[in-house]
């Protein structure tokens, strides 16, 4: 769309936004020097974009109904096959739907965005394809990713496989759920809060955020960079170490990734050591969370004794600042999301990333829409505009200060233990808020199990959910947290425990 000169009511309204007086003369001066401006701005408008070829046919697929989609966790389905041969041939994958699938509708669990159709394949879509995967959808997430419950898409609620009218957790709701329920072998989920951990836990699967800028979010419509984690959902230990060696990996596009250190992650279940002599440290801080379920607590803590009759030595330790941590992400998430995923039209500026213009043009519109957004996109864009207007960006920067603490906090533990452990979510399932639920509701049950995901966002640690027992219906969660680039030791104890226990049963 090319770009116009600037009226004189334009200057005048720019102007009075920046505090500017001016005289008529001034006007007609700056209209002068814009000119030039728009000319170089109408040269780039000119030239085609410069975007990745699109590697395999697809068609639109459809929006399943009815007992198709019985958890209401598709948003679309279709068939894309890839390479006739790799590490995932014959394996079905859905794709969380904040993940570009080009062809195929992408609307990121907000209404405002229904419609939008992605001209590219994000990176980590075009890897699956080439290991031999077949994409074979795409599934609700929250809306815009930002809750952690399941009842903010405007498709609906997703509901959980193990207990209908709970919730799936978020906000890669639909991921977690296709998985458990045995719909896909495979899903890819996003994490900026807990988004691949949190579901896992409430739907009992087995959920990695890998450290951050391991797997490529190139493609995949961000919150904040400093929080974008990407990463692999499965219903066991061996199908989410394969799928992340297919994922994992340097991207010329991603700004994110920085000494990028991969790992043959299938092989560290080939040992037969085990557990054997592995460290452990339980934080003791995971279990005082104020919303904290003692079944939870009791869950993890007889998981941690499973853990020791298999070989690993667990100790308990304190980490005190594990309990400011969500206080720390909170100015990054709230204000990095205002002003990157909505004031930024989904992306923002200074960073050298692939820019997808389809997608920032589509998501303009949200600004005479908004009465359309979901009650945590109101909440958190509002305040995040309150913030920045009134107060500016030191508590964004000095959040961004302390998180380093946060992370030599956590360091100088792993530097005697192998792994922490805690519960990944203090809670169980929630019941789905009713649809005459007030906001107030609608947002605790998107923010309330945050506390023991959140600081490993922020602190860039890769921390996977692996299911440690059921209660009353549903399944607990235990969270394993390892040293920067170091999944490999997280899948090592995960498949120990996994083959060691019935986690159902415990």
């Amino acid at each position: 769309m090319p770009v116009s000169v600037p009226t004189p009511d334009q200057v005048i309204e720019l102007a009075d936004e920046m505090g500017l007086d001016l005289t008529d003369a001034d006007v007609e001066s700056y209209i002068g020097i814009f000119e030039a401006q728009v000319n170089d701005y109408n040269i780039v408008d000119a030239m085609p974009d410069n975007l990745p070829a699109v590697k395999y046919p697809r068609a639109p697929g459809y929006q399943p109904k009815g007992e198709e989609n019985k958890y209401n966790a598709w948003y679309v389905k279709t068939e894309v096959k890839g390479a006739s041969s790799g590490k995932l041939k014959g394996r079905r994958v859905v794709l969380k739907d904040n993940i570009m699938l080009a062809g195929v509708p992408m609307m990121n669990g907000a209404a405002t965005l229904e419609g939008y159709m992605p001209d590219i394949d994000a990176t980590v879509t075009t890897r699956l394809l080439d290991a031999g995967a077949t994409i074979v959808g795409k599934a609700h997430c929250e809306s815009f990713c930002m809750s952690g419950g399941s009842h903010t898409n405007a498709k609906g609620a997703v509901h959980n496989p193990h207990k209908m009218g709970y919730m799936a957790g978020g906000s890669s709701s639909g991921s977690a759920a296709l998985v458990a329920s045995g719909e896909v072998d495979l899903a890819i989920g996003g994490d900026q809060g807990g988004s691949i951990r949190m579901p896992s836990s409430y739907c009992g699967i087995y959920g990695m955020k890998p450290t951050h800028g391991l797997v490529p979010y190139t493609g995949i419509m961000p919150i904040e960079v400093y929080v974008d984690h990407t990463g692999p959902m499965t219903n066991n230990v061996e199908d989410n170490a394969l799928l992340l060696e297919v994922l994992a990996g340097k991207d010329e596009y991603d700004p994110r990734q920085y000494n990028v250190k991969t790992q043959p992650y299938t092989e560290a279940l080939n040992g037969k050591q085990g557990l054997k002599g592995m460290k452990i440290a339980m934080v003791k801080e995971g279990f005082m969370q104020e919303n904290a379920e003692e079944d939870v607590n009791t869950k993890v803590k007889a998981a941690a004794s499973l853990l020791e009759s298999l070989g690993a030595i667990v100790e308990e330790v304190s980490i005190p600042m594990h309990l400011v941590g969500p206080s720390l992400w909170m100015p990054i998430g709230i204000e990095g999301s205002a002003q990157t995923m909505m004031h930024g039209d989904g992306y923002g500026l200074s960073r050298s990333d692939l820019y997808v213009t389809s997608l920032m043009d589509f998501h303009r519109n949200w600004r005479t829409r908004a009465n359309e957004l979901s009650e945590t996109l109101k909440i958190i864009t509002m305040f995040g505009t309150y913030i920045r207007k009134y107060y500016g960006t030191r508590y964004y920067g000095k959040a961004m200060n302390q998180t380093r603490l946060l992370t030599a906090a956590y360091d100088q533990v792993l530097n005697k233990y192998d792994l922490l452990m805690m519960p990944t979510t203090a809670i169980k399932s929630q019941p789905i808020p009713a649809p005459d639920a007030t906001r107030e509701e609608v947002v605790q049950r998107a923010f309330e199990m945050l506390a023991n995901t959140s600081p490993f966002d922020i602190s860039h640690h890769p921390a996977m959910s692996i299911p440690c027992g059921m209660s009353e219906g549903l399944p607990v969660g235990l969270q394993l947290i390892g040293k920067h680039f170091d999944e490999s030791t997280i899948y090592r104890a995960a498949h120990g425990f996994q083959e060691g226990v019935n986690w159902k049963e415990i």
